[in-house]
């Protein structure tokens, strides 16, 4: 197990370095870029032969939607349990993000003109939902829900099939419970090309929401401005910060959950204040391990992705997760330190607090979306929210009176640019 020390000369070196780990190798980048060059030139062909590649799905443009009949079909071979479930995260997701709806607002400004801001729901979006080996039924919830509550008219869905051209019955289920149709069995980047480039089968979106692995991420980072992305949520990250209230148990249970995902690509961290707590956790590891139905993916995460860190203080573990920028970040802690750590960290994309708030919560029921910033972007990226899924207008509305207030304060500033069409412009409206 890879541990860093606080003592090391080389400590914020080597931190540096294993972060640097999250940055797209060039082979991706330039696989990306004739992935996306290919399906902006032959459009649906490039998709099918892409799907056939990569996923061993032999689609024809027409076999791309998802039948209508097939969403309510699968709901019914859903064990009622399941249905369950969906439902009542659906009630927590919804019950959270209703709070961030922004609402329009007018006032009157320091010459009584109006001003204010409109906010209307993006017109046409395409979201994003891993599949194949692990199907993200909970990604369904935690983008559509909120494209729903935004009011966004068009939603269209993409995710890869298997090779028999099947999605997940829990998948269709869940598009069911939401009331989506347009659903696309492609994924990968052909998935978010033909989003951004559209083909003659998909028509085009006006911004691309979703997470996936290192060649979906990188596809939105290639695409934006040609359409809008939501963030860069790529492969999974976790943070603990433990101390001596820390059950091993619980915080290896948590590690490995994110381990779990084995792509290969997945970052999980390690903060202790101790090198006790981290022997202990190491040894909970390695039993738990043992009977996890994916031990091997999850052990190459652990052998290349995994970071122990002993710390100085709860301080410095402030200070490292503010560096690292965790998407998921757990302080099991004592609580006075929790307080202090959730005011003190201010670049993880969701915080879990406690022995009982393992991140597991937060990907499937808790009610915050699951799509977080990850690879850093925490610095400058929030989660994805309600308000990702409509776009502001300001409002500025001037009469005869309020632009003679304002004439003065316009003129100076075009004769310091030295634009005297924009000074004009203002002041005819007084004479």
């Amino acid at each position: 197990m890879r541990t860093l020390h606080h003592a090391s000369k080389t400590f914020a070196e080597d931190l540096a370095t294993f972060c640097r780990g999250s940055v797209v190798p060039k082979e991706i980048s330039d696989s990306v870029a004739t992935i996306l060059a290919d399906v902006r030139l032959r459009g649906d062909e490039a998709v099918s032969y892409y799907a056939a590649k990569f996923d061993g799905a032999k689609l024809r443009a027409r076999d791309f939607r998802v039948p209508a009949n097939d969403f309510a079909a699968a709901a019914k071979r859903l064990p009622a349990a399941s249905l369950k479930a969906l439902q009542a995260a659906r009630e927590n997701i919804v019950a959270f993000n209703k709070r961030g709806l922004p609402e329009n607002w007018t006032a009157k400004n320091k010459h009584g003109a109006t001003v204010g801001e409109k906010f209307d729901p993006i017109r046409r979006v395409g979201l994003y939902i891993p599949g194949g080996e692990v199907p993200l039924v909970s990604t369904v919830l935690m983008t559509v829900t909120l494209a729903k509550i935004a009011g966004c008219p068009e939603i269209a869905v993409f995710t890869p099939s298997n090779s028999d051209g099947k999605v997940a019955d829990g998948m269709l289920a869940a598009l069911n419970l939401l009331g989506i149709e347009e659903v696309y069995r492609v994924g990968g980047v052909q998935a978010i090309g033909a989003m951004a480039f559209g083909t003659t089968t998909i028509a085009p979106v006006d911004k691309v929401f979703g997470p996936g692995n290192a060649y979906v991420c990188e596809a939105k980072r290639q695409v934006f401005g040609t359409v809008g992305v939501d963030s860069l949520p790529g492969p999974s990250e976790v943070m603990i910060i433990a101390d001596e209230t820390a059950k091993p148990g619980f915080v290896a249970a948590d590690l490995l959950a994110q381990a779990e995902h084995g792509s290969g690509r997945e970052k999980i961290y390690l903060v202790a204040t101790t090198g006790e707590i981290i022997t202990k956790v190491a040894s909970e590891i390695r039993t738990q391990l043992q009977v996890l139905s994916r031990s091997e993916k999850t052990q190459r995460v652990l052998e290349h992705g995994f970071v122990a860190i002993e710390a100085k203080s709860l301080a410095q573990a402030a200070s490292i997760a503010n560096y690292v920028a965790p998407e998921h970040l757990e302080l099991i802690v004592a609580e006075a330190a929790a307080k202090k750590l959730t005011a003190d960290i201010t670049t993880a994309g969701a915080i879990m607090v406690g022995n009982y708030s393992p991140t597991a919560l937060g990907d499937f029921t808790a009610g915050p979306s699951h799509v977080l910033p990850t690879g850093r972007a925490g610095r400058f990226f929030s989660g994805l929210r309600v308000a990702d899924f409509v776009r502001r207008t300001s409002l500025i509305q001037y009469d005869r009176a309020s632009v003679k207030k304002a004439e003065p304060i316009v003129a100076a500033f075009a004769a310091m640019e030295k634009l005297d069409a924009h000074g004009r412009s203002v002041r005819i409206r007084t004479q």
